[in-house]
């Protein structure tokens, strides 16, 4: 526990946040809980002295919206344990604190995987809380998809278990609402599947200059590609032996790769065959080489190194990634930041359908994506946010609605609204009402301002 002026508060409150673009705004009050108990008594405290509560699980969030002016920050980051795996049952149960990495690292063990995020270090509070774009997402669906229970305690206090037959409401908002959702969630009982038995990858770098002409290809074939291929279109700084050749786009390339979760390392090249024949010359390709998981989070840890000043914004659209990748290619060339990239994925097999608001995390569409500025250097906070801006302004109108995960609502609150579809934005409000009465909870809003903290960088 830590308040402003003790010893140990700037590293508990600002210490682990991903982004290191910090705002000028912290707690009155953080305490780092270690069992539901303790969630209890804070809440408890809380309400005596009037003040409200944000948590925190890795503080991975791009925009910092548990960073909030006054209030208790509950801080999850000794819940870090794997508490069962039923390799049978193809069932775990785990506390929210555990990485993408280290959970598939135990289940890939006893030949079992989850869908979990892409970067490694992500933490699954934040990930499944809003929604989780998974890997193998086109088979398993989204992270919260395969969550079938929360155990959490409420505003009220009280310490429950959420499912589909159970408290089926806070179930519902639990899986989407990310940080605005009102309650602590201790643990997650999660639905597992066996652990493909081939993980192949095929990678293409073209120059950027044919990111147009290449995105339309990927549109056209995706719908016929097996639904187990991801399929992604990159804008970003070439790999070194590459440099030369695009000297001419300011070092940058379009890059596209598909990773196939497959039965066979046969049926993975098959599925991977059609992409073997591009509308243009790649500057250099690789096809089916062996994946698996560690391996996919390293070259995912890669693109999105640590440390890094960033500002995101990735949404959904049904506009072909060519046109996505036109609007934005003349931008990339002039680029402040070799670290920056530009993704589109591209979901592959039948369009994805709305779900009608079966869970709160509702947006759906045939693409994903956008920029991740990223840059070292505080000096270059001004130049990195500039281009971030035109790069997302040229993007929005190709765009049908964001992800709460990776949205700058605090920047542009509509984001917030636009990662639901406005039935569930609704019926989380009315949900929070009944729930959260007394406001115990910050919402998506509440306590928010922009200013950085100039001695953080």
């Amino acid at each position: 526990m830590a308040q402003p002026g003790d010893p140990a508060y700037d590293a508990m409150v600002y210490g682990d946040l991903w982004n290191r673009v910090i705002p000028e705004r912290g707690p009155e009050l953080v305490v780092r809980v270690e069992e539901e108990q303790d969630v209890k008594a804070v809440l408890r405290f809380a309400k005596e002295q009037g003040l409200k509560v944000v948590v925190r699980g890795g503080g991975h969030n791009w925009c910092q919206p548990t960073l909030r002016q006054g209030g208790i920050l509950i801080d999850l980051s000794c819940l870090n344990r794997v508490l069962s795996i039923d390799a049978e049952q193809r069932r775990a149960v785990v506390q929210p604190v555990v990485s993408n990495r280290d959970l598939q690292a135990a289940l890939n063990a006893q030949g079992l995987a989850f869908p979990s995020g892409h970067c490694p270090q992500v933490k699954l509070s934040g990930y499944l809380l809003g929604g989780g774009m998974a890997w193998n997402q086109g088979v398993w669906g989204a992270g919260t998809e395969s969550v079938e229970a929360i155990d959490m305690v409420t505003p009220a206090g009280e310490f429950l278990q959420a499912s589909r037959e159970h408290h089926a409401d806070l179930f519902w908002a639990a899986r989407g609402a990310g940080p605005g959702f009102f309650g602590v969630v201790t643990a997650f009982h999660l639905r597992l599947y066996p652990l493909p038995s081939a993980i192949l990858g095929s990678t293409y770098y073209f120059p950027l200059s044919a990111a147009g002409a290449v995105g339309d290809w990927l549109a056209s074939l995706a719908p016929s590609l097996s639904a187990s291929i991801e399929l992604s279109l990159f804008l970003l700084q070439a790999p070194a032996v590459l440099q030369e050749a695009a000297r001419s786009d300011g070092g940058n390339v379009c890059m596209v790769t598909a990773v196939a979760f497959a039965d066979s390392v046969a049926e993975g090249r098959r599925q991977l065959a059609p992409l073997d024949s591009p509308p243009t010359p790649p500057l250099s390709q690789e096809f089916a080489a062996p994946l698996d998981f560690p391996r996919l989070f390293d070259a995912s840890g890669a693109l999105w190194p640590e440390g890094q000043r960033s500002r995101v914004e990735a949404r959904f659209s049904m506009a072909s990634p060519g046109d996505l990748a036109r609007a934005v290619v003349n931008l990339m060339q002039v680029c402040p930041s070799p670290t920056t990239l530009v993704l589109f994925t591209v979901f592959t097999g039948p369009c994805p359908d709305p779900d009608g608001g079966a869970t709160a995390y509702s947006m759906r569409a045939r693409v994903y994506g956008g920029p991740w500025t990223m840059w070292l250097d505080s000096a270059q906070d001004a130049e990195n946010m500039a281009w971030h801006q035109d790069c997302i302004d040229r993007l929005r109108p190709y765009t049908v609605g964001s992800y709460i995960g990776e949205a700058d609502f605090i920047r542009r609150p509509a984001t917030a609204v636009e990662a639901f579809l406005p039935q569930c934005w609704s019926r989380l409000a009315d949900l929070r009402s009944l729930h959260d009465p007394d406001r115990l909870f910050f919402d998506f809003f509440e306590g928010l301002a922009d200013e950085i903290i100039p001695a953080i960088v």
